[in-house]
């Protein structure tokens, strides 16, 4: 006979912040400058909703909807953008209408194990805009270790 696991009706979850969003942006903007590197920058929450956002000083206009599109694709897929499979990544494409991308730059916002968003970087080259996102996960997951998020 199986063993019937309780049924409950809510979960908990954790939720990504505007303070949490906002030293997100703050360490991706000090990357990129200490790069030399303007950048458009996108922080998504785990729903996809914007954030926080900027358009450095000389960053590429068009990269505005290119950061956008790898932070909600992170956020969505809980992986980074740039190694997702064709396959799935096509299908990811069909299934929201275009608003998923495979570029370099995406990082899903991971707190225990838990999405709670994404970050999105474009203007520069796949490398220097994965390095620039890899930065302010560091510094959040810092932030997290030291206890402020909490």
């Amino acid at each position: 006979m199986s063993e019937e696991l309780p049924m409950t009706l809510t979960r908990s979850a954790v939720k990504l912040t505007h303070r949490g969003a906002s030293t997100i942006l703050a360490a991706a903007v000090d990357a990129a400058e200490a790069m030399g590197v303007p950048q458009c920058i996108a922080v998504v929450d785990e729903g996809c909703n914007l954030m926080a956002f900027i358009r450095m000083d000389g960053a590429r206009v068009l990269s505005i909807e290119s950061a956008t599109r790898k932070a909600m694709t992170a956020a969505t897929t809980g992986q980074p953008t740039g190694g997702i499979s064709p396959d799935k990544a096509l299908l990811l494409a069909e299934a929201t209408s275009g608003k998923m991308t495979n570029l370099l730059g995406g990082l899903p916002l991971l707190v225990d194990g838990q999405v709670v968003g994404g970050i999105g970087v474009g203007s520069g080259t796949g490398e220097q805009d994965l390095e620039i996102a890899k930065a302010a996960i560091a510094a959040f997951e810092r932030k997290i270790k030291e206890g402020q998020s909490r």
